[in-house]
Parts: structure tokens; C-alpha cells; sequence
């Protein structure tokens, strides 16, 4: 059995900065659920399938097989035999990512395959369920967050250092309506699980965050 760490929490807290950073650290695997959630919205995007249609949704799913490997230490998201890594982080795909994650058939694809990783490794997986729904059991539960403000501005200052401007009132209500969707979504909404440690993170660097969740570790491990 693998020692998991579950690390939720909503749009541009840093979640997935920080659980690459500590599974390479601490030598885990990290396990990006929002990229696996990424590539099943390529597919979607370029076969055309609604997300909000649930019949055409789990028609599409039986097409579906995204894996993962590890290249260098990398992780590359394979999309039916396709490597779509590069593909992952438009707007695009992130917005129907979105839409797609309330669907049940959509969900249900992934999570065997995130729990048999989980069962045979040490993982630190991230997403918006990981502590409630797909590793209820982790030994280590983390609820990352930030406000929305904070969250915007980080995100407009990496859209600055890759010389794509954007506003930074547009982006905080972007961020708002994401995770009002989030939270309010039937299936598997975005919550704090009763067992999981609060990390609001306005006020800390990444490396004061990943020396807090690796202490947290060490504790747990013994």
C-alpha cells in the first residue's frame, strides 16, 4: 500500500506547484488529476461532445483511455496513444474541463485508474474531490487555499512572464464564477473534507507552503 497525500482546493491556490514540488522532493509520484480531467476535454473538443449532454457523454467515454508516464521524471498525459501534454493549458481545454468534470461517466473513467496508482504508490494527487471522493482514506489530507484577489494576481503575473496580458478584475471574476461552479456542482463538489488540513496560503511563498505539507508528511509517516 502506497502513503497518499490528497491536496484540494479551488482554481490558482498553487495546488499543483506545490504537490509537484513535494512528490520530487519526498520521491512520490505525483498524479495530476486536472490534467487526466484535460485530456478527456480534448477529446471532447475535437469530437465534438457536449458536456452537458449525459447520454453523448458516456457514449464518448468507452473511447476514452488516458494514461500516464513518466518521461525523465516528467509527467506526460497519453490521450488514447497520443501524447497531449502540450495540449493541456489553454483556456479552452480548462473551460471545458470544467464543464465535462460534473458528469458522472466522465468521473467514473478516471477514477479507477487513480486509485489503482494510489494503491501501489506513494502519490500526491491534487485536484477538487481528491480527499472526499477519490482517496477518502489518504494518510494526509490538505485543503489549499488562497483569496480570489491573490489567486488573480498570481494568475495574470504568470500570464505576464509568458507575455500574454490580461486584467486583473476580469481574471478575479473568472476565478469567482470557476469556483462557484466548483463548489455548487451536483457531483463531487469542491469542499473541505472534515479530516484535511487548512493551508490558506495569502501570506506565504512556495517554499513556506511546501516545508509546511513536508513537515505534515514526516508527521504522518513516522
Amino acid at each position: 500500500m502506497g502513503f497518499n497525500v490528497a491536496i484540494d482546493g479551488p482554481a490558482g491556490a498553487g495546488k499543483s506547484t506545490v504537490a509537484k514540488l513535494i512528490s520530487k522532493e519526498m520521491g512520490f509520484i505525483y498524479v495530476d488529476t486536472g490534467a487526466m480531467f484535460r485530456a478527456i476535454a480534448i477529446y471532447f473538443l475535437r469530437n465534438d461532445v457536449c458536456p452537458e449532454d449525459g447520454a453523448a457523454c458516456e457514449e464518448a467515454c468507452k473511447n476514452i483511455d488516458v494514461g500516464i508516464v513518466y518521461d525523465n521524471g516528467a509527467q506526460q498525459v497519453i490521450l488514447n496513444g497520443e501524447n497531449v501534454t502540450g495540449q493541456l493549458r489553454t483556456q479552452e481545454v480548462g473551460d471545458m474541463a470544467s464543464r465535462a468534470s460534473v458528469n458522472p461517466a466522465v468521473r467514473n473513467t478516471l477514477l479507477e485508474l487513480q486509485r489503482k496508482l494510489a494503491r501501489e504508490n506513494d502519490v500526491v494527487m491534487d485536484g477538487r474531490d481528491i480527499g472526499t471522493v477519490v482517496l477518502p482514506n489518504a494518510e494526509l489530507k490538505v485543503y489549499l487555499t488562497a483569496s480570489s484577489r491573490v489567486r488573480a494576481e498570481r494568475r495574470v503575473g504568470e500570464l505576464k512572464e509568458k507575455g500574454i496580458e490580461a486584467d486583473l478584475d476580469v481574471t478575479e471574476k473568472e476565478i469567482i464564477e470557476r469556483d462557484m461552479r466548483d463548489m455548487n456542482r451536483e457531483v463531487a463538489p469542491l469542499k473541505q473534507a472534515d479530516d484535511a488540513i487548512l493551508v490558506d496560503t495569502d501570506k506565504m511563498g512556495i517554499d513556506e507552503v511546501c516545508t509546511a505539507i513536508r513537515n505534515l508528511i514526516k508527521e504522518r509517516r513516522g
